[in-house]
């Protein structure tokens, strides 16, 4: 490796340490606007351990938002194909649970939720359009795909190297880079960036080494996951089992096992996981003599679940499991990473370029921080539930019972799928602070196209010359930060116009029709995903969606007061008009999705 022989350091906007699918999302979403990074990953290629098997509906709204669906579509074509190359060894086997493919809507505790009970008329669900296509993706599917798009972005992503320590003054971070494995950092590169983010996992050495509090709860659980080849796997139950010694899991793929004991945490959690560990639980907890003959990758986890205060401290942030670390049921952690990679990115762009209002990186913590702490209640919660003890038990049957209701599994399906969630933002307008609805335009695009290079979208959805038909004029002084899109929404007649951000969130709304607004389709598209499976218990739920028909109504206007309210937010998210160029080369800030002019000037 070649090494710092003195001088300045090599220069660069971020180093983000560590390269797994949050570190790469952050450095495609910086890169995306014109942010230099380097990439800094101890492995020298992706880690192919089990590990979490979907995405939930934000993760999937995020990668259709920067036009990476098709990819994801044709890896979830292939991992359905696995999961019915499993369902046919079952049937082969003559195994006795085997039932069809599953239409399920996720699950709390292992108890599934039954996609049938859903209520597909919930208004959160009409949102996500095409994104509601897809849920069953792996880790490292994703992560195979981010690497492409970073080095398409031009990202430089350094591995077999890792941080070894990091130096901070005012003006920004000196990193030292050894190879992976090395002790200290004697001899290794100095990199000098402006910022660090630690993307590096949650044994996080920037976590350690800038000195983030990282309080939370101690392990009580051990929990294993692994890929096998066994035989007498027809005694197993199909999907989540609960027994008197824990709980386990079969599938959704040939040879997919997971069992959770409650005997405390392991004696040396990075020791390797052997064949004889592997059949020695699952026996205890299915209660059957199955045969590991074979174990082609497996993993231990605990329900170690910890949170740091705050999420920045001073140029060094914190993202993905290195800010937050708990069990893995309900597939949470990876969805959690990206949303953090999806808020975080465009704000410290816009900080390293110089057009940031005052405080905007201070809202990454204020925004995601309770995201963080309600996923470690979800996982501490199914814990509780998931102990073989009389009083978790008789709450399991409670839980059971309410999920076995419409109104239950609408509930915990909502939860599981992250679409309730919503950003305490300044306005009263209903969709404001949360994920923008995928609007089916009058020419045929979709707002979710319109994100692409991630910059902020001014809808502006009426003709009425009156104060909604000036929205646009604000946005002069915002080229290359925002663009304006002026067309009309049949499907919402009553929307005026929306601002969105570079992370598809709704910072302001115009339209009187708020009840409209909270219980109709936003793209004429049903609810077609729930949950995801996300720790890989089975296939995306699929339900029937409901079309909503375009409604007739006056051309949509807002006020004088909701005009001030845009001027707000444009200030408070983006800054003052005019001031630095974010250098985004070429494009246009007006216009469809492909840079073709819709005939308004922005």
């Amino acid at each position: 490796m070649n090494k710092n022989t003195g001088g300045t350091a090599p220069r660069t906007d971020v180093v983000i340490a560590g390269a797994g699918p949050v570190g790469l999302m952050l450095a495609c979403e910086l890169a995306l606007r014109g942010v230099r990074v380097v990439a800094l990953e101890r492995l020298t290629a992706v880690d192919e351990t089990i590990k979490a098997g979907g995405i939930n509906t934000p993760t999937a709204e995020a990668f259709y938002r920067r036009g990476m669906l098709p990819a994801l579509a044709d890896v979830q074509k292939e991992a359905f194909g696995r999961f019915h190359s499993f369902v046919r060894q079952r049937q082969a086997a003559g195994a006795s649970s085997v039932r069809p493919a599953p239409r399920f809507a996720g699950h709390f505790a292992g108890i599934m939720l039954r996609a049938e009970l859903l209520d597909t008329s919930d208004s959160d669900f009409h949102h996500a359009g095409p994104a509601d296509e897809i849920g069953f993706v792996s880790q490292q599917a994703l992560e195979r795909l981010l690497a492409e798009r970073a080095a398409g972005l031009g990202v430089e992503v350094r591995r077999g190297v890792e941080l070894t320590g990091f130096d901070t003054d005012m003006d920004g971070v000196t990193v030292h880079v050894g190879e992976a494995g090395e002790a200290g950092d004697a001899g290794g590169e100095e990199l000098r960036a402006g910022w660090l983010v630690g993307c590096d996992g949650g044994r996080s050495t920037v976590r350690r080494l800038a000195g983030f509090p990282f309080p939370g709860t101690d392990p009580e659980i051990t929990g294993r996951q692994a890929l096998v080849e066994m035989t007498g796997a027809e005694k197993l139950g199909m999907g989540w089992n609960e027994t008197e010694t824990g709980i386990y899991s079969h599938g959704p793929v040939p040879g997919r096992i997971l069992t959770v004991e409650f005997d405390g945490p392991p004696a040396d959690r990075s020791a390797p996981v052997t064949l004889e560990e592997v059949q020695a639980s699952l026996r205890k907890v299915s209660g059957t003599d199955v045969t590991v003959t074979k174990v082609n990758t497996a993993t231990r986890f605990t329900d170690n679940t910890r949170q740091v205060t705050e999420y920045r401290r001073g140029r060094v942030l914190l993202a993905g499991d290195a800010a937050h670390v708990h069990p893995p049921f309900g597939g949470q952690g990876l969805n959690l990473g990206i949303g953090d990679a999806m808020n975080l990115g465009w704000k410290l762009a816009a900080t390293v370029l110089g057009h940031a209002p005052d405080g905007l990186l201070d809202t990454y913590t204020a925004e995601r921080h309770p995201v963080g702490a309600w996923v470690l209640e979800w996982t501490r919660a199914q814990i509780a539930v998931m102990r073989p003890t009389p009083h978790s038990r008789a709450l399991r049957k409670v839980i059971t019972d309410l999920t076995g209701t419409v109104t239950g599994t609408t509930y915990f399906a909502k939860k599981i799928s992250g679409v309730w969630h919503r950003y305490d933002l300044p306005g009263d307008h209903p969709l404001t602070g949360r994920s923008a609805p995928d609007l089916v335009f009058a020419d045929g695009t979709r707002l979710g196209a319109y994100l692409e290079d991630g910059r902020a979208v001014l809808f502006v959805l009426t003709d009425d010359p009156g104060p909604a038909g000036r929205a646009a004029e604000y946005a002069a002084g915002y080229e290359g930060r925002l663009r304006v899109v002026t067309t009309r929404c049949p499907d919402r007649p009553e929307l005026a116009g929306l601002l969105v951000r570079p992370d598809g969130v709704v910072a302001w709304g115009a339209g009187t029709d708020e009840d409209a607004l909270r219980g109709e389709s936003c793209s004429g598209a049903g609810a077609d995903k729930a949950g995801s499976g996300a720790d890989g218990d089975g296939a995306p739920a699929r339900t029937a969606g409901t079309a909503t028909a375009t409604r007739t109504a006056p051309a949509a206007t807002c006020t004088a007061d909701e005009l001030a309210a845009l001027e707000d937010a444009l200030r408070q998210w983006f800054g003052a008009p005019g001031g630095a160029s974010d250098g985004t080369p070429g494009g246009t800030p007006v216009g469809t999705p492909d840079g073709t002019p819709d005939g308004t000037a922005a």
